[in-house]
């Protein structure tokens, strides 16, 4: 197939010469972008100055002491803390600090704002992931992590990691120390809270035995006893009711699903079972209405009739009634003279018949489930309703008490309870001095230097001859694309393959171009000589830049 040209005439697909021949007549338009670019990227790459990368490495030490003997003050996790650790260090403050002090950034601090050179050196900046120290070490095992600091000055770069490195154990050590010393601080404030709290109901009673002496209760605490068991009967069998209600609802969804699969099944069944299905709503209409029938029968103990509830349930049965009727109804009006008629079954599959016998001892199964369930509820209801009963009686037994009689009890319960919020902050504060022991003797969680700042011995950008080879390389491509584009706009025929293409002509024979000796001599000279000059002067300027570069860096 011929490709067209601008003036849309169709040109003949070239061979392995015909490139050759276009290389041969563009080389100067290939070799000198090629070598243009060559030049460039050596200069760009060797004034390009070194940059050196200094790293550091910080291990996470677990806490010394068994966790289950002492637990610490902080609460943080140390990953946590260490983000926090990093964002106080790569802060702008300790950032400009750092350069005033190590005379960062002379340059970009002449043409720069302080705030921009910062945001410079926060990119240089990596603080790498925690890892774990070893391959396949157990979660408990010490964790790690890496700093690393891009810089032009090698041996600033190795400061500024020694320095960074320094501020995250110091850090660390200072922030654990002040938060345990703030831990402590407040749970002492709170032991003497409670402490004078608990001294001042022990006042109290012993004031109120002091004025009501030989008129104390006897049964006042055996009574309170009773009510705090009875109420915590309460709550076990109100849990219980709604986790049986629970489980009552997810078996009721299940025989619904158990219900419409039986439905799907039974569809290729003749008429009889159409009628059997009517049937089956029918009774599961009059199941509804039993149900709400029971529950507003156990409503009306409860509460009178006036009651939202009661009148909700009679509303939620009038309705359940209307839909039975309806179902009634609807099957009687549906009923025609061929259904007394014995009903023609289709035939079934022996698959389908057997699922369907499955999902029918599924649906009993499940049925004979909500009604234990049912049975289980009614005996909770019942047995909190005894409960709740007792502690009733209870409560008027306590009520009729003399008030002196209640208010000494008020003091006993008062009094119980101010002793265990102190023996709960007394413990918590027992716990926090032990911690705060243990992180001043520095053998709780912490950080420690692994490796120390590193000085790097060779820089880590530029890759200098990666970036000549892709230089050379981007030269090569542009010198390339500028030759197809100049052989593009080139219509001329160029030889033999061309005149026997485009003129369809046989050719017997062809005469050479004659040209002058010595113009073409003196061409080619011109040539050579601008050649040698342009190569001359890159390989000067590549030796000169490559010069340069190793005596600024000696």
């Amino acid at each position: 197939m011929l490709a067209q040209d601008g003036y849309g005439i169709q040109r003949r697909d070239l061979d392995i010469e015909d490139y050759i021949d276009i290389a041969r007549r563009h080389k100067a338009w290939i070799l000198g972008p090629a070598f243009a670019a060559l030049v460039l990227s050596v200069v760009g790459a060797f004034l390009w100055p070194d940059t050196y990368i200094s790293t550091a490495s910080i291990k996470i030490v677990p806490q010394q002491v068994p966790t289950n003997y002492v637990q610490a003050n902080v609460n943080q996790l140390m990953q946590d803390r260490i983000s926090s650790l990093a964002q106080t260090i790569t802060s702008r403050n300790e950032l400009a600090s750092l350069i005033n002090t190590l005379q960062l950034y002379p340059k970009e601090l002449a043409r720069m704002p302080m705030d921009d050179v910062v945001d410079e050196m926060k990119r240089d900046i990596r603080i790498g992931g925690i890892a774990a120290a070893a391959v396949g070490a157990s979660a408990n095992a010490a964790q790690a992590f890496q700093i690393s600091f891009a810089y032009t000055d090698r041996y600033k770069a190795q400061s500024v990691v020694r320095e960074i490195q320094s501020k995250f154990v110091t850090e660390n050590f200072t922030n654990q120390i002040r938060d345990s010393l703030m831990t402590n601080d407040l749970l002492r404030d709170n032991w003497k809270t409670a402490k004078k709290d608990l001294e001042d109901i022990g006042l109290k009673l012993a004031e109120f035995r002091s004025r009501n002496a030989g008129r104390l209760p006897d049964q006042m605490t055996t009574n309170l006893q009773q009510v705090n068991a009875l109420q915590s009967r309460v709550t076990s069998l109100s849990e219980s009711l709604s986790r049986n209600n629970q489980e009552r609802l997810m078996m009721e969804g299940l025989l619904r699903i158990y219900k419409d699969e039986m439905n799907t099944a039974k569809q290729p069944m003749a008429v009889e079972r159409s009628v059997e299905k009517k049937n089956e709503r029918v009774a599961e209409a009059d199941r509804e209405i039993r149900q709400i029938e029971d529950f507003l029968a156990r409503t009306r103990e409860r509460y009178k009739d006036s009651h939202p509830d009661v009148r909700q349930t009679v509303a939620l049965l009038e309705v359940a009634k209307k839909k039975r009727d309806a179902l009634v109804q609807e099957d009687d009006s549906n009923k025609t003279p061929a259904s007394d008629g014995p009903a023609v079954a289709q035939a079934i599959p022996p698959a389908a018949a057997r699922e369907a016998r499955n999902l029918e001892a599924n649906y009993r199964r499940i049925e004979t489930q909500i009604g234990a369930k049912n049975m289980e509820s009614e005996d909770t209801r019942k047995e909190l309703e005894r409960v709740n009963a007792q502690i009733r009686a209870y409560e008027a037994r306590m009520q009729g008490t003399p008030l002196s009689d209640k208010e000494y009890s008020d003091l006993l319960r008062e009094q119980e309870l101010a002793k265990e919020k102190f023996a709960d902050i007394d413990a918590k504060m027992t716990k926090s001095s032990m911690a705060k022991q243990m992180e001043d003797r520095q053998q709780g969680e912490k950080l420690e230097p692994l490796d120390q700042a590193s000085l790097p011995m060779t820089p880590s950008k530029p890759k200098r001859w990666q970036v000549v080879g892709i230089g050379a390389g981007l030269g090569l491509f542009l010198g390339v694309v500028m030759a197809g584009a100049r052989e593009m706009r080139n219509t001329s025929l160029k030889n033999l393959k061309d005149v026997r293409a485009y003129t369809q002509i046989a050719v017997l024979g062809s005469i050479p171009l004659l040209e002058n000796d010595l113009v073409i001599k003196r061409r080619r000279r011109l040539m050579w000589l601008g050649w040698s000059l342009a190569c001359l002067a890159g390989v000067a300027i590549m030796s000169g830049s490559i010069i340069y570069y190793y005596a600024t860096k000696a």
